[in-house]
């Protein structure tokens, strides 16, 4: 449903698009799924013979939002809504037509830096890069700046920046920046491949205007991180997304994902969407927290997070307290372990965590919208494809890597939770660090006022980890985490592999990812792999530390492509 959010007013006359046979009504700025949701379509997409899917990640990751625009496939929370646009669901198996036009030539480009993901660290780093005169181009898939934490509304909405809280408008502040430097900004545009050719670094890119490929001297990858799979029955319903994607339709959107929301999962981001929530007005019936309620056990973690930044440690016991006062009920210690509907989801189910990694009696929840946010995995594709040294850390492959970002590629640098999970604090001080460091390799070095601001971004860093180390201590889970699924649960949503398929490959002794994706597809479909396969790598390391051999092997596209596309994006 829509919703009214401070400072943010949609703007210009209203307009319909058909759905599936239906007129639906939208706004300018919107994007698909925000129009959608609104309308309350929730199945975009089918899986099987009638399993349907909906917006699930809302950040063009999973492909669950896929629905053919116009004939063409598209990622509904990746697309504008325009007048008159023909959308239907997208079925389980798409046939090309033969009237498909062929894309043009690749255009060819080249840059002293490429940065890829224009979220907190890549604005930052291309700011510093361009001031500094270095020839910069930042490309993104969204159609507008600002990554998942600084996400911006879209460009249909009147906004007034006095109104605005404090993350809108440092957002918008940054992208103003980079907006009034040389940089070139490549808005809608993915990078589904990338290759070392001697000193340069070519990375293959498909978007709006055609394909380019962009040969650079040096590469910041500023991809950021997905949220972790949570999988239960019923995680595949309509209306169950991560809570990334709620968050990304209120505010990019001021649409909530339904009338009647449970928030659960482990961390911050969810007491912070069920606050952005209440305040649009909506109904949150719970919000499920799989760390134990916050008290003297825990309170070295709370003062270790007040010491390093005290504004907002302070914001998030306001948080805690204006869900109290709502009435909110605040579930510690428990996590959602099933979610029940037929054509949406319409109960979720969530238990008590105990000692032994087992889960008290259910308690059931009438809702309209289920929102999971179980911790986040980098996305570090790119850098695995390139090279770059990895380590396993904290459940996900992180990217090794110095303080400033550079890998062991000495002109590859990951910055922000691309490479390793930090925050958005430190991947602005970190993508500060990684311009200044491809700024002093070109120039031969750095001014004075240039080694200040390292310096300051070095002690920005330290804090910031400081804190979001606090933060992880307090939200750390008291009990191992249980087992939620079943063997009839997915594990491959994209291509319907059960818990059971994998696990009786492994029982009759498969036990490589290339194997089980053979014998299952497991890892073929729209995601990618993005999310079974760190489940994969879970279940075959088994009590071991898992390791990128558990994974599956990099290879482009990175991210689905046409076929003329990919034939466009070849060498010429």
């Amino acid at each position: 449903m829509r919703v009214s959010l401070p400072g943010i007013a949609r703007s210009g006359p209203g307009f319909r698009f058909r759905f599936a046979g239906y007129d639906i009504a939208a706004w300018p700025g919107e994007t698909l799924a925000a129009a959608l949701t609104s309308a309350g379509q929730l199945a975009l997409s089918t899986n099987g013979p009638d399993e349907r899917r909906g917006v699930f990640c809302g950040m063009g990751a999973c492909g669950e939002c896929s629905v053919l625009v116009d004939g063409r496939s598209q990622r509904a929370c990746m697309v504008a809504a325009a007048p008159g646009m023909v959308v239907e669901p997208m079925p389980r198996r798409v046939v090309a037509t033969p009237d498909a036009p062929a894309a043009a030539p690749a255009q060819v480009l080249a840059c002293d830096l490429l940065i890829i993901g224009a979220g907190p660290a890549g604005l930052a780093a291309a700011t510093v890069a361009a001031s500094a005169g270095l020839n910069v181009i930042i490309i993104d898939e969204r159609s507008k700046p600002g990554g998942q934490y600084f996400k911006q509304p879209g460009k249909g909405f009147a906004i007034t920046p006095t109104a605005l809280d404090a993350q809108f408008s440092e957002g918008a502040a940054l992208i103003a920046d980079v907006a009034a430097s040389p940089a070139q900004l490549m808005a809608g545009r993915i990078a589904w491949s990338a290759r070392r050719d001697g000193e340069q670094i070519v990375v293959e890119t498909s978007g709006p205007e055609g394909p380019a490929r962009i040969t650079a001297a040096r590469l910041i990858i500023a991809t950021g991180a997905t949220e972790k799979p949570w999988p239960m029955p019923g995680w595949t319903l309509p209306g169950v997304m991560t809570t990334g994607a709620a968050q990304t339709l209120l505010r990019s959107g001021a649409v909530s994902p339904g009338s009647r929301v449970l928030v659960a999962g482990n961390g911050p981001l969810n007491i912070q969407l069920a606050n952005e929530l209440l305040n649009a007005g909506v109904t949150v019936t719970a919000v499920v927290e799989q760390a134990p309620r916050p008290g003297l056990a825990r309170a070295g973690s709370a003062l270790a997070m007040a010491r390093h930044d005290a504004g907002l440690a302070v914001q998030g016991v306001r948080q805690l307290a204006r869900l109290a006062r709502a009435g909110v009920p605040l579930l510690f210690g428990h996590v959602v372990c099933r979610a029940e509907g037929a054509e949406r989801v319409e109960r979720a189910f969530v238990a008590a965590t105990r000692p032994d990694g087992t889960l008290g009696p259910e308690r059931g929840f009438d809702i309209d919208a289920l929102c999971i946010g179980a911790g986040f995995q980098p996305q570090a594709e790119l850098a695995r494809a390139l090279g770059c040294r990895l380590a396993w850390a904290d459940g996900a492959m992180a990217v090794v890597r110095e303080d400033d970002g550079r890998t062991s590629l000495g002109n590859v640098f990951v910055a922000g939770d691309g490479g390793g999970l930090d925050g958005a604090r430190a991947a602005l001080a970190q993508g500060t660090l990684a311009g200044l460091a491809v700024v002093a390799d070109v120039k031969g070095g750095l001014s004075a006022a240039q080694l200040a601001q390292r310096h300051a971004q070095r002690r920005a860093l330290v804090t910031a980890r400081g804190f979001q180390a606090g933060l992880w201590q307090l939200f750390a889970p008291a009990h191992p985490t249980p087992t939620v699924h079943t063997p009839e649960t997915l594990l491959c949503r994209c291509e319907g592999v059960r818990f059971g398929d994998v696990d009786a490959l492994l029982a009759a002794g498969t036990s490589d990812p290339g194997s089980i994706k053979r014998a299952t597809r497991l890892g073929m479909g729209r995601c990618q792999g993005r999310y079974c396969g760190p489940l994969l790598a879970a279940r075959l390391a088994g009590d071991r530390a898992a390791g990128e051999g558990d994974l599956f092997a990099p290879r482009p596209p990175f991210k689905p492509l046409s076929i003329a596309e990919l034939a466009a994006g070849a060498e010429q």
